[in-house]
């Protein structure tokens, strides 16, 4: 056990440097800012993945959905699941606000306390549909109510996605 421990520490530090040190061209080269306003208690509940760039902690997933539930401790619940080689896969995880003064930065941990950046970019005045990045431009995802979204709200979405700079050629988009 003390050497398992010891593998997933030593491996999760190395993620961590190896995230310090990308470089900061990369993070400059997009417009990862946030919304200014969040209602917590309305961000709640079940979305659906529309589309995501794809990384290996997600890769082949299918059917994914996200279901965030706050707890009595303002804590957020974080229940990952969806499909990967015809199973069904689900991951807790837990979330945090980082900041009263720009709520629309989170944390989210799978492992241990080891976080990582969740930027509420974009979201509907109904909460309805969001688009969540990071602090680099390697991670993004489109989330939704519903499995799909209607052609003209993926279309604004990807068009305002262009304009902060990222490569919508690159999102997959999640089978529901």
């Amino acid at each position: 056990m003390k050497r398992f421990l010891k593998n997933a520490i030593a491996s999760g530090l190395l993620m961590f440097v190896v995230a310090s040190c990308s470089s900061n061209k990369s993070i400059q080269s997009v417009d990862n800012s946030t919304i200014k306003q969040l209602d917590v208690t309305r961000y709640m509940g079940q979305w659906y993945e529309i589309a995501r760039y794809d990384h290996s902690f997600e890769k082949g997933m299918t059917h994914v959905k996200a279901n965030y539930r706050l707890l009595s401790n303002g804590k957020i619940e974080v229940t990952n699941s969806g499909m990967k080689d015809g199973k069904f896969k689900v991951k807790k995880g837990k979330a945090r606000q980082v900041s009263i003064k720009d709520p629309g930065k989170l944390e989210v941990s799978f492992f241990l306390w080891f976080y990582s950046d969740y930027y509420i970019m974009e979201l509907d005045k109904n909460y309805n549909y969001v688009v969540v990045g990071s602090s680099s431009d390697k991670y993004l995802w489109i989330l939704s109510r519903t499995p799909q979204l209607e052609e003209d709200i993926k279309q604004s979405l990807l068009s305002k996605i262009s304009e902060r700079g990222y490569d919508t050629t690159a999102l997959y988009f999640v089978p529901q």
